[in-house]
C-alpha cells in the first residue's frame, strides 16, 4: 500500500487500481473462513486503496491528488495546529494571543486551586519592553470587597454600582447558550455585570439572573422595526426589565472596527429571529455605520434618549479610537448639547472577536493603551472627567493587565477571553467553524452538551472573585487604598537594556480644561482644531 503514498504518475494509478481490484477480491471472498488477522488487514487494505483512488480522481485538492492519503495527514496537522502549538512547542510567557501561563492563571483561579509560580520570573527583565509596578516600603490593606464604581453622571436616575471587572460584550450566536447560561449565572453569583454584546437580550442572558449591560449596535438588534432602523418602543421595552443596569450604544468594536457583519439566512433560526427581532428566511445583516444618527450631535442627542428610554438607567457608547478628531468631534458636541454619556467604554484593537478579516484584526484601529489615554485626557481637556466612568477591555485577564489601564485612567475593567477560558476555551483559535471542541463558541448541540453550566457558572464567580482578590494584593502592595489611585508614574516600562521610563513619560496627560483653555499639546490642538460637532468629517481650516 506504500504506493499511494507516491506522487501521481500513471504508473502508480494503473497499480492502485491493480490493487484495488485485488483487496475487493478478498474481501469479496470474505464469507469464507479465513484467518481473522488476515481478514482485518484486508478491511484495512481495502479501505485505504478506495481512498487513494478517490484522491487520485477528486478535483478540489490539488495535493491530494499528488498525494493520495500522506495529504490527509497534513490537513489533519493543520486542523489541529493551534492545539499541537500551544501544548507542545510554545514556550509560558510569550505566544500569542494569550501566553499558556496567562490562560493557565485563568483555569486555577477559575477553578480555586494554587495558583502561585515556583522559582523566579521567565521573563527577561532587562528585555526592552518589560512592565513592571512600583511598590511601596508601607502596604497597606485594600479590600476587594470594596472594589466597586458608580456609574451614573448628573443625568442619570438609576445609577448602578458596578464591580470594577466584568463581562465584556459577547453575543448569543456567537456563543453558544450554555456558554451564555453559565457566564450570565455566574454573574449573579459573583455581583458583576455581564454585557450582551449586540446580538440581543436573549432567555440565555436571562437566565441566571445577573446583572445586564444592554449593548446594541448599528442592527438595533431586540431594538428595531422590520425595516432594520431603530424602534424606541421596542427598546423601551426590553430596557425596562429589571436585569438591565446600563444601556450601551456600540460604535466600534476593536477587533474590526468599521466592519459590518451578515448572519446568513440558513443560519438565523427561530431563536436567534425571536432574540433580534429579524424575520426569518432573511439574512441578519448588520452595517457598518448607525442610520439613527450621523453627526456627533445628533449622536449625543440619540444617548440622551436612551437614558430617557430605559428610565433615566446609565447611558453610554463602546468605540475603538480611530480618528482622533473625531471623538474630539464628540467631545465638543457633548459641550454644545449639554449631554453627557454616563460612561464611555474603550475597547483595544488587540480584542478578540469570533470572526474578522485578517487586515481588520492586525493592522486598524489603536490598541487599548494609546485610545485609552487618549479618551481620558479629552475628557480631562474639556472638563467633563468627573462626570462620565470609563470602562476598559482589550486582553485584559490578570490583575496586572487591569492595574495597567487603570493607571492611564480607567475606572473598571471587561473581559471576554478571559471569561472565556473560565467555562473551557481552550484558544483553539475556531470560533467561525462552528467546531469548537469545549462547546463555547459553537451553536452544534452536540459540541455544546460539552459545557456544564452549574459547573461553569461557578468557575466564573471564582475566576471573577480570585482576579479582585489579585488585584487588592497589587493595590495593598503599592501602598495604595483602592484602584483607582493608581496612576502613570506607578508603571515603569523598559525601553532599552540601560533606560527606563514610566508611563507618565509615555502617555502625556492634559490638565483640567486645557483644550478650552488653549492646548500646548500640537497633537490634541490639531485635532481640536479639524474636530466639528456637526460632522465627524475633519475640518480643515
Amino acid at each position: 500500500m506504500s504506493i499511494l503514498l507516491l506522487p501521481f504518475q500513471p504508473r502508480f494509478m494503473v497499480l492502485t487500481l491493480a490493487i484495488t481490484l485485488f483487496v475487493g477480491s478478498v474481501l469479496g471472498l470474505a464469507y469464507l473462513p479465513l484467518n481473522p488477522v488476515l481478514m482485518v488487514l484486508c478491511a484495512v487494505g481495502g479501505f485505504f486503496s478506495l481512498v487513494g483512488l478517490h484522491d487520485l480522481f477528486q478535483t478540489h485538492h490539488a495535493i491530494l491528488r499528488n498525494y493520495p492519503i500522506a495529504a490527509h495527514i497534513r490537513f489533519l496537522l493543520e486542523e489541529i495546529r493551534p492545539e499541537m502549538r500551544q501544548y507542545f512547542f510554545e514556550d509560558e510567557k510569550h505566544s500569542m494571543p494569550f501566553s499558556r501561563d496567562k490562560r493557565a492563571v485563568v483555569y486555577q483561579r477559575a477553578k480555586g486551586v494554587l495558583d502561585k509560580r515556583p522559582f523566579g520570573t521567565n521573563y527577561d527583565v532587562y528585555a526592552e519592553g518589560f512592565e513592571w509596578l512600583n511598590h511601596s516600603l508601607k502596604p497597606t490593606d485594600a479590600k476587594p470587597d470594596d472594589f466597586r464604581i458608580t456609574i451614573g453622571g448628573p443625568d442619570c436616575a438609576q445609577p448602578y454600582n458596578a464591580s470594577m471587572f466584568n463581562i465584556s460584550a459577547m453575543s448569543f450566536g456567537a456563543l453558544s447558550p450554555n456558554a451564555i447560561m453559565a457566564l450570565n449565572k455566574g454573574a449573579a453569583l459573583g455581583h458583576f455585570a455581564h454585557d450582551t454584546g449586540e446580538g440581543g437580550f436573549s432567555p440565555y442572558h436571562k437566565w441566571g439572573g445577573g446583572d445586564i449591560i444592554w449593548e446594541i449596535g448599528s442592527g438595533y438588534f431586540g431594538a428595531r422595526n422590520l425595516d432594520g432602523t431603530f424602534s424606541p418602543e421596542h427598546f423601551a421595552k426590553t430596557a425596562a426589565h429589571p436585569q438591565v443596569k446600563m444601556v450601551e450604544l456600540k460604535l466600534s468594536q476593536g477587533a474590526k472596527p468599521g466592519h459590518g457583519g451578515v448572519l446568513p439566512a440558513a443560519k438565523v433560526t427561530q431563536e436567534i429571529a425571536d432574540t433580534r427581532g429579524v424575520p426569518m428566511g432573511q439574512d441578519c445583516v448588520s452595517p457598518s455605520s448607525h442610520s439613527a444618527f450621523s453627526t456627533p450631535v445628533e449622536l449625543m442627542q440619540f444617548i440622551g434618549e436612551m437614558r430617557r428610554l430605559s428610565g433615566g438607567k446609565p447611558a453610554g457608547f463602546k468605540l475603538c479610537l480611530g480618528h482622533e478628531w473625531e471623538f474630539l468631534a464628540i467631545c465638543k458636541a457633548m459641550l454644545e448639547t449639554g449631554i453627557y454619556p454616563d460612561f464611555i467604554v474603550v475597547d483595544g484593537s488587540e480584542g478578540g472577536t469570533g470572526a474578522a478579516p485578517m487586515e481588520f484584526m492586525d493592522h486598524l484601529g489603536k490598541p487599548l493603551r494609546e485610545g485609552l489615554n487618549f479618551v481620558h485626557n479629552a475628557l480631562v481637556g474639556i472638563g467633563a472627567r468627573d462626570r462620565i466612568k470609563l470602562g476598559a477591555s482589550g486582553k485584559i485577564a490578570s490583575a496586572f493587565d487591569m492595574v495597567r489601564v487603570m493607571a492611564l485612567g480607567a475606572d473598571w475593567c471587561n473581559a471576554a477571553r478571559g471569561y472565556m477560558f473560565a467555562i473551557g476555551c481552550i484558544q483553539s483559535q475556531s470560533c467561525h467553524t462552528d467546531r469548537c471542541p469545549t462547546g463555547v463558541a459553537t451553536q452544534d448541540p452536540s459540541r455544546q452538551r460539552a459545557l456544564v453550566v452549574p459547573d461553569k457558572a461557578q468557575r466564573v464567580a471564582q475566576f471573577h472573585n480570585s482576579t479582585l482578590h489579585a488585584l487588592s494584593e497589587l493595590t495593598a502592595a503599592a501602598g495604595l487604598e483602592h484602584p483607582t489611585e493608581f496612576h502613570k508614574q506607578h508603571i515603569s516600562r523598559r525601553i532599552s537594556p540601560k533606560e527606563v521610563v514610566t508611563f507618565a513619560d509615555l502617555y502625556p496627560s492634559l490638565e483640567e480644561g486645557e483644550l478650552l483653555k488653549g492646548t500646548t499639546n500640537e497633537a490634541y490642538a490639531r485635532a481640536w482644531a479639524m474636530a466639528d460637532a456637526h460632522s465627524f468629517r475633519a475640518h480643515m481650516a
